[in-house]
């Protein structure tokens, strides 16, 4: 397809297999489009610093959407093309009402992952996967109690996220949040967690912005992925990729399904497309 100028790809689910790899496979798929000018972009619920090193060190990797779109980030002048994040006191809202219920949560903020230190002790009765769980001990700098860092630091947030031991709890603060927080978007990367931004940042929008900066469209867009935070790109993206193993409402707002993540299900839509 003559028109596709940037690929934004997912990475756990869909360009990742299940043990957060990039296979050769997808990796040399990647490589090809990349000589023929096109835009790889990762486009991931993690920050810059959290996507596997496998990933950050394709040289042909320039610019990443990160944090569900909260970011567009440029590798090369360590500046951020377009951001979108939540009101410190509005984050500290949502933080207080997290705290009736049964829930570990932790922030993005400054493109590193922050959390109260009682919280991530606990993180394995509540992030049983161990990918995830790898993340939260990895990734979060722990404190003694986050709100009152946030507090002091005194700088909005890009992304809160939580997980629940109970789908019910899950659920009643997906109510309380579209109650109480209507500037909110929620989304989920896993069955048991929910990840909170701004309205607009989403990664539908944040492609949109990245595109247009480059000075292409929607149309020269082809966006890959698999669960509910990547419905808006593919959506909106001139040419919307599922995974096999994607969510249903994904599934149906694709052009294309493609093969799972765990066979090269990205290597394999791009040769669908002549990519």
């Amino acid at each position: 397809m003559d028109g596709i100028r940037i690929l934004a790809l997912d990475l756990d689910g869909t360009l990742l297999d299940s043990g957060k790899n990039l296979t050769p496979g997808n990796r040399a798929a990647l490589e090809d489009a990349a000589a023929k000018g096109i835009l790889v972009v990762p486009t991931t619920g993690r920050f810059f610093g959290g996507m596997p090193e496998s990933v950050r060190n394709l040289k042909f990797v320039r610019y990443a959407i990160t944090v569900n779109g909260a970011q567009v980030y440029d590798r090369a002048t360590d500046a951020a093309l377009a951001r979108e994040e939540i009101p410190l006191g509005t984050a500290l809202d949502i933080m207080r009402r997290l705290d009736g219920f049964d829930v570990i949560y932790d922030c993005y903020q400054d493109n590193w992952g922050r959390m109260t230190a009682a919280m991530q002790a606990r993180a394995a009765d509540y992030a049983p996967d161990e990918h995830y769980l790898k993340m939260i001990r990895e990734l979060r700098k722990p404190y003694p109690d986050l709100k009152a860092h946030l507090e002091e630091y005194g700088k909005d947030v890009q992304k809160i996220m939580l997980f629940a031991r109970n789908l019910e709890v899950r659920a009643a603060i997906s109510s309380m949040l579209a109650e109480s927080f209507p500037m909110i978007a929620v989304s989920s990367s896993t069955f048991n967690n929910l990840e909170l931004n701004s309205a607009n940042a989403h990664k539908g929008l944040a492609l949109k912005r990245f595109a247009e900066h480059m000075g292409f469209g929607l149309e020269n867009c082809m966006a890959f992925g698999d669960g509910a935070n990547d419905l808006t790109m593919v959506e909106m993206a001139g040419v919307g990729v599922a995974m096999a193993n994607a969510c249903p409402d994904v599934r149906k707002a694709a052009n294309y399904v493609t093969l799972s993540n765990d066979e090269d299900g990205v290597a394999a839509a791009l040769r669908h497309f002549g990519i």
